[in-house]
């Protein structure tokens, strides 16, 4: 535990403290065994998202190339793929021939595990923080944050680099908390391997770099010692090699040659496509987007109950400065310098986390789409603050009067409930839920970016076969055509249906109604909704495909009394969104 920690819970009365240590790992354990029930029973539900089969490809690829003694290089130059680190896709395709499991299934669990390791590293964070209750709390918040709890199954990029990052903050927590002590070395290879990990998935893990380097900065400002540096490197030197193998073998385009890794940071800082994304009601090319994209979607996304904890945060760190402000007029000894010094530091890297990923976003203003998926790595950071201000907040209003900590309490679990009611009324979609702000999902509909992985195309896709199962069996199997991949739909519609490029020649449309697929023709024959909102549709144009009697005809010419019959059904779907992807015309 930190100094600051330390020096927190010393000065807490014992009624205040969450005394009964044994219930609160209790809890802890009962909240990790929950989400774990949680994995297990509900992986199976998720559907394929877009990229997930060209990051199999991507994995299958790497495999290639040290199976042929480095010589087939088509990893390195497909698609862009190689802009980014293959740790996951790496172990999903090597793993795959010894899993009992269909492919993406086995990708879901596996993506839902690297989510579960970073919930952990969650509670390791919150704890060294703030103590076990925190830990509790923040693990809580996260896995009930539909962009990390509802997410962790799809985003096989975006979550596994989530828990990466945050063990690398951690572990550059930890080793502040130490200084000016040589760093244990339990210390030294946990970051070592956290930040070669996060690098071996994407280019971003320069951000843990980016902390440990300014945390280190800041130490020898505030410890008043221009030889920390020389005093860690050696051991630093081996975190160093660590990260950089864990790099090399799992992402192995960035060292062939190493200048590669400046390369890719370069691509994704002016990365740019033909693509349009959805902001405040308005379509717009992903180079053009306003510098308040990301922070505004990170407000957005985050439940209630971490927003109340923020602001709380926010007003306790302000109450905090306020006495170590009117504190330092009577104190001047060095002790009272060092304590400072030490508080600071152990807060330093969280503050760093949460604040440079968002000034960079606004500052650099990079192509951005999908919301906050490529900055999905600050929720826990964020989730971690929150925690620390919800449980702040209660200890500091709970030994002014019970009644005002009671009912803080009882606010904060009014609103976590209300989110939990939420994502199960969205489940398996969790990850487009939206907060009050901007009146809950069904308010951000149409204005936001809505189900923009196709997840939901699965049921869709199900409710379709099982809808023609209960028919007369066709003679050649139904051609159907899928405005998004159609392996997200192919993979589980079964040996009765056959994929079609052109809608003219598809008996079913299977639609994701978050990708500009809102004008396809057909009769509704299944819709995928939660909460009132349609998130897919499948469509049935066999009658226009059927041969159509015209009756006989007087030489005067057509029967202007006969009625005129569409075939090409009801028009759009109720709730459509806007384009934000292509489809197949």
């Amino acid at each position: 535990m930190s100094l600051a920690s330390s020096r927190l819970r010393a000065a807490q009365p014992s009624a205040l403290r969450w005394h009964s240590l044994p219930l609160v790992r209790l809890a802890s354990l009962a909240v990790f065994a929950a989400v774990v029930a949680f994995i297990v029973l509900t992986f199976r539900d998720y559907g394929i998202s877009n990229d997930e089969p060209v990051q199999h490809t991507y994995g299958q690829l790497l495999l290639a190339w040290y199976a042929s003694g480095f010589t087939d290089d088509r990893a390195f130059h497909y698609i862009n793929l190689y802009l980014y680190g293959g740790l996951f896709d790496l172990i999903a395709a090597g793993l795959e021939p010894y899993v009992p499991l269909p492919l993406y299934e086995w990708r879901h669990l596996l993506s839902a595990g690297f989510g579960f390791v970073g919930l952990i590293g969650t509670w390791r964070l919150a704890k060294l923080l703030g103590g076990e209750g925190s830990g509790v709390v923040a693990v809580l918040l996260l896995a009930f944050t539909g962009m990390y709890g509802g997410a962790m199954f799809t985003h096989t990029k975006d979550v596994p680099f989530a828990a990466a990052m945050v063990w690398s903050l951690y572990f550059i927590t930890a080793l502040a908390g130490e200084m000016p002590a040589v760093p244990r070395w339990r210390t030294v290879l946990g970051l070592g391997v956290a930040v070669g990990c996060a690098l071996g998935l994407r280019v971003g893990g320069v951000f843990a770099v980016l902390y440990f380097v300014l945390t280190i900065g800041a130490a020898m400002v505030l410890l008043r010692d221009v030889r920390l540096p020389l005093l860690l490197l050696p051991r630093l030197m081996v975190a160093g090699l660590i990260a950089l193998v864990l790099m090399a073998v799992t992402w192995p385009w960035s060292v062939l040659p190493p200048t590669n890794l400046f390369k890719a940071m370069g691509a994704f800082s002016h990365f740019s496509f033909d693509l349009k994304t959805l902001f405040n009601g308005q379509l717009l090319p992903i180079d053009q987007l306003p510098s308040i994209y990301m922070p505004e979607y990170l407000v957005i996304k985050l439940p209630e109950v971490t927003l109340l904890g923020l602001v709380a945060a926010l007003v306790l760190v302000v109450l905090a400065l306020g006495k170590r402000v009117r504190a330092s007029r009577v104190e001047t000894g060095l002790s009272s310098h060092r304590m400072l010094a030490a508080s600071m530091l152990t807060y330093l890297p969280l503050a760093l986390a949460i604040l440079v990923p968002i000034a960079v976003a606004v500052l650099t203003d990079p192509p951005l789409y999908n919301g906050i998926r490529h900055f999905l790595f600050v929720l826990p950071p964020v989730t971690v603050l929150a925690a620390l201000g919800l449980v702040g907040a209660w200890r500091a209003l709970h030994q002014r009067a019970r009644l005002a900590g009671a009912g803080f309490a009882l606010a904060a679990l009014g609103l976590f409930l209300f989110n939990a009611s939420v994502l199960w009324r969205l489940h398996p979609y969790e990850y487009v839920a939206y907060n009050q702000i901007v009146g809950g999902t069904p308010g951000a509909w149409g204005r936001f970016e809505g189900d923009y992985w196709s997840a939901s195309l699965r049921e869709a896709a199900l409710m379709l076969r099982h809808g023609v199962e209960r028919e007369k069996p066709p003679a050649h199997p139904y051609k159907v055509s899928v405005c998004a991949e159609d392996v997200q739909v192919l993979t589980y519609l079964g040996p009765n249906f056959e994929a079609v490029e052109d809608w003219e020649d598809a008996d079913f449309i299977l639609t994701a109604l978050n990708v500009g697929c809102d004008a396809a023709p057909g009769l509704p024959y299944a819709t995928v909704s939660r909460m009132g909102l349609a998130f897919a549709s499948a469509r049935d144009q066999r009658l226009r495909h059927m041969p159509v009697e015209v009756p006989d005809q007087d030489d005067d010419g057509p029967d202007l009394d006969a009625p005129e019959v569409s075939q090409n059904g009801g028009g759009s779907p109720q709730g459509t969104g806007p384009q934000v992807a292509k489809a197949k015309p």
